[in-house]
């Protein structure tokens, strides 16, 4: 996970932040209130950037998956291949073999 993708959310938190600062100087006469709101604005901050962390390990979860898929069919598409080349083979030997026998 690079910083560039992450410094959006980062900066929208520390706005979030300065301005939950601002609203709580503004209310500094009850302490509690101000604690309050402060630490529900870290919070909140926190689990914006827990959610984007984990939308992004999704991300490279399912990218992951995709790619795994991807290997695993074209994998099956050779053996279904091979299979097939060797039953026409087999089918062609048979064919030859049934025809010789006819004109003997």
């Amino acid at each position: 996970m690079e910083i560039r993708e992450v410094l959006v959310d980062v900066v929208l938190t520390i706005i979030l932040v300065v301005s939950t600062l601002t609203l709580v100087w503004r209310v500094w006469q009850d302490l509690t209130m101000a604690v309050a709101t402060t630490l529900m604005m870290l919070s909140l901050g926190g689990l914006f950037l827990s959610l984007n962390y984990k939308i992004q390990q999704l991300d490279a979860s399912v990218v992951a998956r995709e790619r795994t898929m991807r290997v695993n069919l074209e994998e099956i598409s050779r053996t279904m291949a091979q299979k097939y080349d060797n039953t026409v083979q087999h089918i062609d030997a048979t064919v030859n073999d049934i025809t010789r026998r006819m004109y003997r």
